[in-house]
């Protein structure tokens, strides 16, 4: 995969303006151009109005929380990626956040080099490719139709709303179709990471992605928990 474009622009969203200013001096360090925000009303503001390649985003804001700016971004459509900040021990913010569409979390207080990595994982996941020759075949599997170049998945021919972490790991599943993928391989494949102790991110997105496919839990899903290893989507491949 491509490495992310250089320079990406972020939206960095803190009340605590000191923790803010610090971090996004380490980002402008690490290459990335940065605009701050210390609420959510604005914060929602600007990432509506300009065209930002990821958002830095807590959970603990004025005005508006982290949890319903990201909600309000996506009912409107915003699919820019969100990597949510959480205060350690709030487990509940963790799984809300990935639950309204966040790409992924990581708690406070962290290490900003760890959020760097985080943060190259979210922006190589939302790249497209742009060079033809790149373009890989879509996927056929079941009722649904995958294409790697547009990141863009269709089910019975209704394109589906997706995040760009949910489209990675239901590539991995797809390329995998029949066969149990582990959710440390769904990790980091689809998440651009290793997984770690506690980890519920990829189940969050595997929920997330069959609530989007229509179907429940359980035989009723193509998406199938296989006990004791990951997850395997069940649909034969489509010629």
């Amino acid at each position: 995969m491509e490495p992310p474009k250089i320079n990406p622009y972020l939206l960095l969203v803190d009340d605590d303006q000191d923790f803010c200013t610090m971090l996004g001096r380490y980002l402008i360090a690490e290459g990335f151009r940065c605009r701050l925000s210390h609420d959510g009303e604005s914060a929602l503001e600007s990432a509506m109005s300009e065209p930002f390649d990821a958002i830095v985003l807590d959970v603990m804001l004025p005005q508006l929380n982290g949890i319903q700016v990201l909600q309000r971004l996506r009912r409107n459509g915003n699919r820019t990626p969100v990597l949510m900040l959480t205060a350690r021990g709030e487990d509940n913010h963790s799984i809300r956040g990935l639950e309204s569409g966040a790409d992924d979390y990581l708690t406070k207080p962290c290490n900003p080099k760890v959020l760097v990595a985080h943060l190259r994982a979210v922006l190589r996941r939302a790249i497209t490719p742009a060079e033809p020759g790149k373009n890989q075949p879509p996927i056929h599997v079941g009722t649904l139709m995958l294409h790697p170049g547009a990141r863009m998945v269709t089910m019975d021919g209704v394109p589906l709303d997706l995040t760009s972490a949910e489209f990675s790991i239901l590539h991995v599943l797809l390329l995998a179709a029949g066969q149990p993928v582990s959710k440390e391989i769904l990790c980091l494949k689809g998440l651009g990471r290793k997984l770690n102790s506690y980890d519920r991110s990829v189940d969050i997105h595997i929920s997330n992605l069959r609530r989007k496919l229509g179907h429940g839990e359980g035989n009723n899903s193509p998406i199938h928990t296989v006990r004791g290893i990951g997850y395997m989507c069940a649909l034969p491949i489509q010629g």
